[in-house]
């Protein structure tokens, strides 16, 4: 097994094995990433290619002050919010002035896919912003910067994902119809199930 030292240095000099070992211990996990973000699978797969090239030509600017894995993860999400950015032109978003506060108990019983399920089908906005805020960790005023929207807007349009989600999650649970699982293959063991 090669280690993450000799893995950054052979990717640094362009060593194909290297760069081939790190896409296969990493890509798997980044395009969950990825497709929590996009819209489809071949938007996952675009983000996903296009991180790993900037990950594989920046990798000499990584500093080993955290995790390589955090590192390529921060550049994964900031790719996706370039592509929510490009594509934010072809629909309107609204800026919603209000905050409304839900008072949802957690939802433990519901599955971590049949969550990820639920979350693909936000509409674009209100799912970028519940997964910086609540599944990435960021905040409102973070949010804001990297969407450039005002955090009023981001915490607008984290409530009402969540309002969305629970509705969804209701309605599902009524039904008693188990949701869909897509061709979607990614990690779902680092989403918490109390994120709502």
């Amino acid at each position: 097994m090669i280690s993450e030292e000799q893995l950054i240095e052979g990717c640094c000099k362009g060593d194909r094995l290297a760069q081939r070992n790190l896409y296969e211990i990493y890509s798997r996990k980044m395009f969950g990433v990825c497709i929590r973000y996009c819209n489809n699978r071949e938007e996952a797969e675009e983000v996903l290619q296009e991180g790993l090239l900037k990950v594989f030509t920046k990798i000499g600017d990584f500093k080993k002050e955290g995790s390589l894995e955090s590192w390529i993860k921060r550049i994964i999400i900031n790719t996706a919010l370039d592509l929510y950015r490009r594509n934010k032109n072809r629909q309107a978003e609204t800026e919603w002035q209000e905050n409304i506060n839900v008072e949802v108990e957690p939802l433990t019983d519901l599955k971590a896919k049949e969550l990820l399920q639920i979350i693909k089908t936000l509409p674009i906005g209100f799912r970028t912003v519940f997964n910086l805020y609540a599944v990435e960790g960021y905040n409102h005023g973070e949010i804001a910067n990297l969407l450039n929207i005002s955090e009023g807007t981001s915490k607008s349009q984290y409530s009402r994902a969540r309002q969305h989600l629970v509705k969804l999650i209701e309605k599902e649970k009524k039904s008693g119809e188990a949701i869909k699982e897509s061709d979607t293959d990614f990690n779902t063991k680092s989403i918490p199930l109390n994120i709502i």
